[in-house]
């Protein structure tokens, strides 16, 4: 009897071992829906939306920038470790699941960021009172490397809860999301690229104190105030970078991704209004104005306007482009795309012009070849009417570029 009862014991712990080390797996399934995410960059902690979409046996992960979503290219879920590709930024996620969360780490090409998340409640967080109304546009203090000495910082706020973003030369931040808590705005923004932290204090003399990644300080003031005026203006984009010699037509002679030299004097671009666009695949703000250019040239190609895209790629992208061709398939691009070299050789690659040191930037050609105007930058939509205007800014230059007819020259 005891010998029995013995192996009884015996056969179920054997039984529960196995089930305990050949347990299923979890199911996709399961990861489907939204999570609270963070990541850790130069030791500060970045909370962002992160969702997740499974269809059949596919994966598929999403950063958000405001309503646009950034989505993974590849992904699968093997045993408990999530991994999810973004060819478009060349960036991995991967991420173990553990008692319903995820840990990991999102790798970029130089760095990686430790990763987190676990499920979101659903739940809107508490209403704070008393909360000041900061919506609007204020100017803020600057030093940049390009020599701005203002931003403005752009924010529309629905009782504690604001969405904002810093608007530069170059771009903007991408919409940051928050809430007031604890007297002050706490706003956060990751969509696969510049994490940011940002926190926002109203003074009692009306000014705001913004703390980016509990590190650099600015100082704001609303835009139609004597404070603002005292700080500076935010550098004007169409006057940033200019041509040496506004009378020579603008010259380029590049190789496009099959190693074929495409260059300005190729009848394509004769008698054309080209946009010659400054980018590369590793800037956010090209990524903001790409749907732009590529809804710009379905609308006026049959009009005769044509644009070139000199992406400025690291040395390992010059070799094997693979991030440029996702970027071009994820934006539906159709236009040329050369690749002049890595973005240390802006200047040398680009020598007709004068302070070009803002990716993107627009070069506007008329049909004699010579530049008309030039953009610097480019906001995304968190900038709001700065947005807009960027759009139709660059839009009339080109109408009235297309209407002043082949027969001019």
């Amino acid at each position: 009897m005891q010998l029995r009862l013995g192996a009884f014991w015996v056969g179920l712990a054997v039984t529960f071992l196995g089930a305990t080390l050949f347990a299923a797996p979890p199911d996709a399934e399961s990861l489907a829906g939204r999570w609270d995410a963070i990541v850790v960059a130069n030791d500060v902690e970045v909370p962002f939306p992160f969702g997740i979409e499974v269809e059949g046996n596919s994966v598929k992960g999403s950063f958000f920038n405001g309503e646009r979503r950034i989505t993974s290219t590849r992904g699968e879920l093997a045993g408990d470790v999530l991994t999810l590709r973004f060819d478009q930024y060349a960036t991995t996620l991967e991420a173990k699941l553990k008692n319903g969360k995820l840990e990991g780490e999102y790798v970029r090409t130089r760095d990686a960021y430790p990763f987190r998340a676990s499920r979101s409640s659903g739940e809107p967080a508490a209403t704070a009172t008393d909360v000041p109304s900061i919506a609007g546009t204020w100017i803020t203090s600057a030093n940049s490397r390009k020599g701005e000495k203002a931003w403005r910082f752009i924010a529309r706020q629905t009782g504690s809860s604001i969405e904002a973003t810093i608007l530069r030369v170059d771009g903007d931040t991408g919409t940051l999301n928050g809430s007031f808590r604890d007297g002050r705005f706490v706003l956060s923004h990751f969509s696969g690229a510049r994490p940011l932290l940002l926190e926002v204090t109203p003074r009692k003399d009306g000014t705001l104190l913004l703390v980016l990644n509990k590190k650099t300080e600015l100082r704001a003031a609303r835009v139609d105030s004597a404070a603002a005026a005292a700080i500076g203006v935010p550098t004007d984009s169409g006057r940033h970078t200019r041509m040496k010699d506004p009378s020579e037509p603008f010259r380029f002679s590049f190789p496009d991704l099959e190693g074929r030299i495409v260059s300005n004097t190729d009848g394509k671009f004769q008698g054309k209004v080209v946009l010659v666009n400054i980018s590369g695949s590793w800037c956010p703000n090209c990524h903001d104005e790409a749907p732009f250019l590529v809804s710009l040239f379905e609308k006026y190609r049959a009009q005769g306007l044509e644009i070139v895209s000199l992406s400025f790629e690291q040395a390992a992208q010059l070799e094997n482009p693979e991030r440029l061709r996702a970027f071009i398939g994820e934006y539906g691009i159709h236009y040329t795309v050369l690749l002049p070299g890595e973005p240390k050789e802006l200047a040398d690659k680009v020598p007709q012009a004068l302070n070009l040191n803002s990716f993107p930037t627009t070069f506007i050609l008329g049909r004699d070849g010579r530049v008309r105007a030039v953009h610097a930058g480019f906001p995304s939509p968190g900038s709001g009417r700065f947005y807009e205007e960027a759009e139709r800014e660059i839009t009339e230059h080109v109408e009235r570029l297309l209407a002043e007819g082949v027969s001019s020259f």
